[in-house]
């Protein structure tokens, strides 16, 4: 996924936060006569979606319907958000569906066909849009993820359009393997086997949901499918696991470049897909090995990420919210199989309990840095797809009704 990083006043901060706008100011999270904070996570996620359109969504003009990259605009913005960002809404805007709101979820879903182009002979997602079709490059691990909320649409609303988007996924990331490395899959179309260029490489995040995509429409293919589906998501597994697993943690190494050196930088969502992986991978072989792949890294990434961080005695990274909200994910789903994960999600819901009091904009949006140390990178939308999502996963593991 691509990172744009903008520095920002504090003043600006404080004058945008205090906009002109139709929603309500974001009142913080009240104590009930105990003194204890009441919070009804499902009810919060309602709110910060609605926020989320009332700032981000594009009403009028080419793009309308889509939604900003940046509330309020920053220098440089394209004129509206890249796929990442979008595709990030749609995560937390189908648990909103699972959880009973009415939250436009198919159209929102039909409108990544927006993102999407035929080049090279093949059909897949580009990293951005003309309003019409996609524009610019094609990305593994955008359209791997393109494909785990395809097959999210399809359980929730049922309707086999989706599974023939999945069917183009599958193609796409099938014609993207090679033998370089012995396999594997470069993180995009355009820069593969490029010596010197650092966007060269095969990551952790293309390789990683590509499998994670694939175990997941696994579940819901064509009987004539599963096999050759499944034989694709082993062999892209096992090449992560030789080429990026850090044996002394158990966590993941961010990619291999052209030039066969390890850029060994550790992210919380390359480690958190890796642990969802090894449970979709026991589910659908039944062999062990890939649970305890699942608990080995669950725990490794839990000593390695979490940490005292800016006053909190345990948190979670104070920076890239995304890519927490993907490590509690595989977290809810390991902990079925594992009792250890029931405390890796406690400390995150704490993280996130900070956030709500103490880590938001006087207009109710999260800072990237839920301590609440520094707003940093507040008004991105992905930031508050984060946000959304991770309330959502919250919501649905306590079984709030």
């Amino acid at each position: 996924m691509r990172k744009v990083f903008l520095i920002i006043s504090m003043s600006l901060f404080l004058l945008s936060a205090c906009g002109g706008t139709d929603v309500e100011p974001y009142i913080p999270v009240e104590k009930n006569n105990t003194g204890e904070t009441t919070i009804v996570y499902k009810d919060e996620a309602k709110a910060l979606f609605d926020k989320i359109n009332s700032f981000y969504k594009i009403k009028t003009g080419t793009y309308a319907g889509l939604y900003k990259e940046n509330y309020p605009n920053q220098a440089g913005d394209p004129e509206h958000s890249y796929l990442w960002g979008y595709v990030g809404l749609l995560s937390g805007t189908a648990l909103l569906q699972q959880l009973g709101y009415d939250v436009d979820y198919a159209n929102l879903a039909n409108q990544f066909n927006l993102y999407y182009n035929t080049a090279n002979n093949i059909g897949a997602y580009a990293s951005s849009t003309n309003g019409q079709s996609g524009q610019g490059t094609r990305y593994y691990d955008d359209n791997a993820i393109c494909g785990i909320e395809m097959v999210e649409a399809y359980n929730l609303l049922k309707d086999n359009a989706y599974l023939t988007n999945c069917k183009n996924i599958v193609a796409f990331l099938k014609a993207g393997e090679d033998n370089i490395f012995d396999g594997g899959l470069w993180w995009n179309e355009d820069e593969k086997n490029i010596q010197g260029n650092g966007n060269s490489n095969k990551p952790a995040c293309a390789n990683g949901y590509a499998v994670n995509f694939l175990l997941r429409y696994y579940k819901v293919c064509d009987a004539g499918e599963k096999d050759e589906i499944l034989a694709l998501a082993k062999r892209l597994y096992s090449w992560l696991k030789a080429n990026l697993k850090d044996p002394e943690d158990n966590c993941y190494w961010n990619d291999k470049q052209a030039s066969g050196t390890i850029n060994k930088t550790k992210w919380t969502y390359n480690t958190g897909v890796m642990v969802s992986n090894g449970v979709l991978m026991y589910e659908a072989t039944g062999e062990q090995n890939y649970l305890a792949d699942a608990i080995l890294s669950a725990e490794g990434g839990y000593n390695y990420f979490v940490r005292p961080r800016n006053g909190m005695a345990l948190a979670y990274p104070d920076s890239d919210p995304w890519f927490n909200a993907k490590l509690l994910k595989a977290y809810t789903e390991l902990a079925k199989y594992n009792k250890n994960a029931t405390k890796y999600i406690d400390t995150y819901v704490n993280f996130m309990n900070h956030a709500l009091t103490d880590a938001r904009t006087q207009e109710g949006f999260y800072y990237e840095d839920w301590t609440g140390a520094s707003p940093k990178r507040y008004y991105q939308l992905l930031t508050q797809d984060a946000a959304l999502e991770s309330l959502g996963l919250i919501s649905i593991y306590k079984n709030e009704k």
